[in-house]
């Protein structure tokens, strides 16, 4: 909620065209990309990595045992 509320407040910098636009707006830009994909891997990839990982070693553990 914090990563949506501080790229909402990022929106009017990123597509402002003030005097010092240029510099503001690349520092939006990069600030928004920043936070959007630090979100989703946080939220979607680092999850499904652990998933996928501990089905992978509870399998071996099976085979393992097994034998």
């Amino acid at each position: 909620m914090t990563a949506i509320a501080t790229v909402g407040a990022l929106i009017p910098l990123a597509v402002g065209s003030g005097g010092s636009g240029l510099i503001s707006k690349g520092l939006g830009i990069t600030v928004i990309g920043g936070l959007t994909s630090s979100t989703l891997l946080t939220l979607i990839v680092v999850p499904l990595a652990y998933e996928l990982l501990s089905k992978f070693f509870k399998k071996n553990r099976k085979d393992e045992v097994d034998n």
